[in-house]
């Protein structure tokens, strides 16, 4: 009988890649705001082009599961700035700058 581990790790690795992302978000829109949407999206195309030419189904599919969490990231900066508006998340109070 022969194991084939590949749908666990790809189900692993998914299941972490989206958990990373949880924080990124949070602390993203924590420091940047929503400014740093374009990183997502830089991120996002870039991982899935890469995934266009890697011939790994395992590396491929983790790819596409980095680019799309990236680029569902950007939704979830926009919603993260709503729950940090109803006060469910912190808001970083800026410095006065110097003059």
């Amino acid at each position: 009988m022969d194991l084939h581990f590949t749908g666990i790790v790809i189900g692993i690795a998914t299941f972490l890649i989206i958990g990373i992302f949880h924080p990124l978000v949070i602390k993203g829109e924590y420091y940047f705001g929503v400014k740093c949407w374009w990183a997502f999206l830089l991120a996002g195309v870039a991982a899935i082009s890469a995934s266009l030419f890697v011939s790994d189904v395992t590396l491929s599919t983790l790819l596409a599961v980095f680019g799309a969490s990236s680029l569902w990231g950007i939704h979830e900066l926009f919603e993260q700035r709503k729950r940090v508006e109803k006060g469910w998340f912190p808001k970083r109070e800026r410095k006065p700058e110097k003059k």
